[in-house]
């Protein structure tokens, strides 16, 4: 058995631990919050017009088979950007959804040559940081549910970027209780992601700006400013 000086500074180590993590888990999910604070947007209308958005990844049908609202409600507010002008290019980004994507967007009457397929979007970290690096864009509406947008704006802070968001429809909390619980795991890893880990998206490749309607590129990212190069 432990000694009684032994296992009081094992209870104070245990119970600093376990303040630190509390600590880390509110400091997160305040952060965060806080990051898409006068930056969220739900009327189409009010969006100021950016040259790009990025819509953020999701698989088009649950594993029963049934449509996916958060992908259904992603494309439906993306859609709904470009066709009221707010956009000119939209970058579907995801690791397999990307085509899903694209080919919804198209019955959704946005032409194909107005979107890129991201197709190395593994995490949100990886479509935020690739958005600069590989397409060349420094500024642009991030397209997501709220609590996604939140989480995605703050990664574009942290690297110089000047995001805003548009936020699909919510999914019913009935139909979305796995995904917020996973989202409160999720904004404590993008703390330590961004602060602790440095972590880098898994794949980059060379840089392919984006080539809009008018002729012009978006900014390529050699062009970009200090801060958002570090992106």
């Amino acid at each position: 058995m432990l000694g009684g000086k032994r296992l009081q500074r094992v209870m104070i180590l245990f119970t600093l631990c376990c303040v630190g993590l509390a600590a880390l888990f509110f400091y997160s999910q305040y952060a965060i919050m806080e990051a898409g604070e006068g930056r969220l947007y739900t009327d189409v209308a009010a969006v100021p017009a950016r040259r790009v958005g990025l819509v953020l990844g999701t698989r088009e049908r649950l594993p029963n088979g049934r449509k996916n609202l958060f992908f259904t409600y992603r494309i439906e507010a993306a859609a709904a950007l470009y066709k009221a002008g707010k956009v000119e290019h939209l970058i579907v980004s995801g690791q397999d959804e990307p085509a899903a994507m694209r080919d919804a967007l198209v019955e959704s009457g946005v032409p194909p040559e107005a979107i890129t397929l991201d197709n190395a979007g593994f995490r949100t970290l990886d479509s935020v940081i690739r958005a600069a690096r590989v397409y060349g864009v420094k500024d642009y509406i991030i397209v997501s549910q709220r609590f996604h947008v939140q989480r995605a704006i703050f990664i574009a802070d942290h690297y110089g970027a000047d995001a805003i968001g548009f936020c699909a429809r919510d999914v019913p909390q009935y139909a979305a209780f796995k995904t917020r619980l996973r989202e409160l795991g999720a904004r404590v890893k993008v703390v330590l992601d961004l602060y602790l880990l440095d972590t880098q998206p898994r794949f980059v490749g060379p840089p392919e700006p984006i080539r809009l309607d008018s002729g012009s590129a978006a900014t390529p990212f050699s062009e970009q400013p200090e801060a958002a190069q570090s992106l």
